[in-house]
């Protein structure tokens, strides 16, 4: 009997790995590939165009454009993922618990998240940012409080849909407990969609960290992050371009290579999008 051939990686995803991968290996590599300490000013060559002894330039007070922009990914990548983590650890189990039990826990669950949902994003995240104070701390959960939401509501729409299945009904009748029912047979077939959404809101939150350290919110001068390095070159865009389009960049592929890769594990688990759009 001939073996079924595994799928190829689409053109797409291809590319998506290629980026990703480049990515995470230049943040990985940064201290053996930055040729200065990203950290290092010298006024003496601040503002230098591109050139052998720094290929982009220098900022405003002399540290290497390069430099920086390969140390910038490091914090970026590791925020956006912990920020995920944790949203979605947060709404996986509140939207479990909302679509299982129903009654007031749902309505309880249903009726906050339905009051995040209709605010707008970078302005809770501003709001819970300002009233906490800047720092990593206070920036992760304004993240976490923006991002728990979407997960929240597929979470309790899969489990509303499965606990109808007649494999639960099944289990019920031979005693098992609702959270072995929860935990071992309910959650593994959401985890498909689950993870989709998790890649989708990486890309979302490496935007979100970026955006964050631009408002002076989250990471803090003179951390090399490419949200910080546009913030400080806002002033010398005209003059140097490069300041504010190396980082800028970074940050598009970054995203674009999440966002590929999630589309093709959408297409793969076959995910609807109608589901994602409950996001």
């Amino acid at each position: 009997m001939r073996k079924l051939k595994e799928p190829r990686l689409t053109v797409k995803a291809k590319t998506g790995l290629v980026l990703l991968f480049i990515i995470l290996l230049t943040s990985v590599l940064a201290p053996v590939l930055a040729p200065y300490d990203p950290l290092v000013s010298n006024l003496s060559e601040a503002l230098q165009k591109p050139s052998a002894a720094h290929l982009l330039g220098t900022d405003n007070i002399g540290r290497d454009t390069l430099s920086r922009v390969l140390y910038g990914g490091r914090q970026s990548i590791l925020l956006a993922l912990a920020a995920t983590v944790l949203s979605m650890l947060l709404g996986f189990a509140l939207g479990l618990f909302a679509g299982y039990f129903g009654g007031w826990i749902d309505g309880v669950i249903t009726t906050i998240s339905s009051i995040f949902q209709g605010l707008p994003g970078l302005t809770l995240m501003i709001a819970v940012a300002g009233l906490l104070g800047q720092g990593v701390k206070s920036m992760l959960i304004a993240i976490v409080i923006n991002s728990w939401v979407g997960f929240s509501r597929i979470a309790r729409g899969e489990v509303m849909k499965l606990k109808q299945e007649s494999f639960i009904k099944g289990l019920k009748t031979i005693g098992a407990s609702d959270l072995r029912i929860l935990f071992l047979h309910i959650s593994p077939n959401i985890l498909g969609t689950l993870c989709v959404l998790f890649a989708t809101r990486i890309a979302g939150n490496v935007i979100s960290v970026a955006s964050m350290s631009y408002l002076g919110l989250g990471l803090q001068p003179p951390t090399p992050d490419w949200g910080v390095m546009i913030n400080d070159a806002r002033q010398y865009f005209r003059q140097e371009p490069l300041l504010v389009v190396a980082p800028g960049l970074c940050i598009l592929l970054l995203s674009l290579s999440i966002n590929l890769l999630a589309d093709e594990l959408r297409d793969r688990l076959d995910v609807r999008k109608d589901v994602m759009k409950n996001m």
